[in-house]
């Protein structure tokens, strides 16, 4: 994917309602017992091209296994996404199945569209059910609620620990008219996607072929969404959707792809971002850039193997620069590494390099640590290729939010 940005590239306020022909709504429907709002739609004024990318957690959730079933009835098209939070409806079996269908059903019904052009997210507790009457009973009211100036209330609805909201939108001209890309995204916690708790939902008003769509949805995601993590873990019901609806008359094809999944991927990095900004007890966003790979996939192996370290990530919180522990977690992490010709640098500040370390520029490093947005980079001495990760600190905070997290 081609990195020189457009000069015709515009970040704009806004987020999934700011593409033409786009609405939404956030409403509560009583799911939370806070009474704060968890229930979103997203609706696209006529049929759009969609495609998602869906978490690798073998427990998948009831509305992961709708949402797949309708992708490929409708053969890659829909005109809405209903989104609950406060209930991951997973784990709930056949009466989950159950009610993530209904809801797509009743969606259906008051939108007047097939069943199988509705998706269906979910996100909250595992192994609770969710009440359909509940949701058959708030939805009249988000249809009411549907506006193209609502996108803000969709990034309310969606979140669970989140501790704020999560949007984004562009503006870019494509053969001479605009296109607008908008999105929104939760997570804080249980965030490493390897797909793609995290959604993200995405929209546009270009026309993009499903083939189309589907691939620059993929090759975004793996350098946004899944290059994120907060704590390792996969969630039951991860997933990143997007629709295309064509209002603006401009048609993405090979000309333009490039343009096209450049502004994606600007929003979903933007968004990206803030899920690690925004992770439950973090202080510091930290980007880790692993260089002197064998592979691609092995650097990406080796700065995920960083980022999730308890021990890296407590000491940046703590203000330690202690390369060691990045040393040993890239000689563990099961790829190429030669210690002979490997590095560690904090900020700017080298710590170790060919096999020699430089502990007196330690009171330079803690220094530099104290900032809330942290660079470290290894390389490992192996090769020349690279890959860029982003995590955050951890904190006690985290170990309070989910020590207490069904209590």
């Amino acid at each position: 994917m081609s990195t020189s940005t457009p000069h015709t590239l515009a970040m704009v306020s806004g987020g999934v309602a700011t593409p033409s022909g786009f609405r939404a709504a956030g409403i509560s429907a009583g799911i939370k017992a806070s009474g704060k709002p968890d229930l979103a739609l997203i609706v696209s004024d006529r049929p759009a091209t969609a495609a998602a990318v869906f978490t690798t957690n073998k427990a998948q959730a009831a509305p992961v296994v709708v949402s797949r079933e309708h992708l490929a009835a409708s053969g890659g098209r829909a005109r809405a996404v209903i989104v609950n939070s406060g209930c991951a409806n997973a784990c709930t079996g056949v009466d989950g199945v159950a009610v993530a269908r209904g809801m797509a059903e009743e969606t259906a019904r008051l939108l007047g569209c097939p069943t199988n052009q509705v998706l269906v997210a979910s996100t909250g507790v595992i192994g609770v059910n969710l009440n359909l009457d509940t949701i058959k009973a708030a939805l009249p009211r988000a249809m009411q609620a549907l506006a193209s100036d609502q996108s803000a209330a969709v990034a309310q609805a969606i979140m669970t620990t989140d501790p704020f909201p999560k949007e984004a939108a562009i503006r870019v001209s494509i053969d001479g008219r605009d296109v607008a890309i908008g999105g929104t995204a939760k997570g804080s916690g249980m965030i490493e996607p390897i797909m793609a708790t995290m959604l993200g939902f995405l929209t546009t008003d270009a026309e993009v072929p499903p083939a189309v769509l589907h691939r620059a949805l993929r090759e975004v995601v793996d350098n946004t969404f899944n290059a994120i993590t907060v704590d390792g873990e996969c969630s039951t019901n991860d997933c990143v959707m997007m629709l295309a609806n064509g209002a603006s008359g401009v048609t993405i094809n090979e000309a333009s792809y490039q343009t096209f999944a450049h502004a994606l991927e600007t929003v979903c990095l933007r968004l990206a971002l803030g899920i690690v900004r925004g992770g439950e007890g973090a202080t510091k966003l930290i980007t880790i850039t692993v260089t002197g790979s064998a592979t691609a996939a092995e650097a990406r192996t080796a700065a995920k193997a960083i980022a999730n370290s308890p021990l890296v990530k407590t000491a940046v919180h703590g203000g330690d620069p202690n390369w060691g522990r990045l040393i040993a977690v890239a000689g563990r992490a099961g790829v190429e590494f030669e210690l002979s010709r490997a590095a560690v640098a904090i900020g700017s500040i080298v710590l170790f390099k060919d096999g020699r370390p430089f502990d007196e520029r330690a009171p330079e490093a803690a220094k530099y640590l104290r900032n809330d947005e942290i660079n470290i980079a290894v390389d490992l001495g192996a090769g020349t290729a690279s890959s860029t990760v982003w995590t955050c600190d951890l904190s006690a905070e985290y170990v309070r939010i989910n020590a207490e997290y069904r209590t």
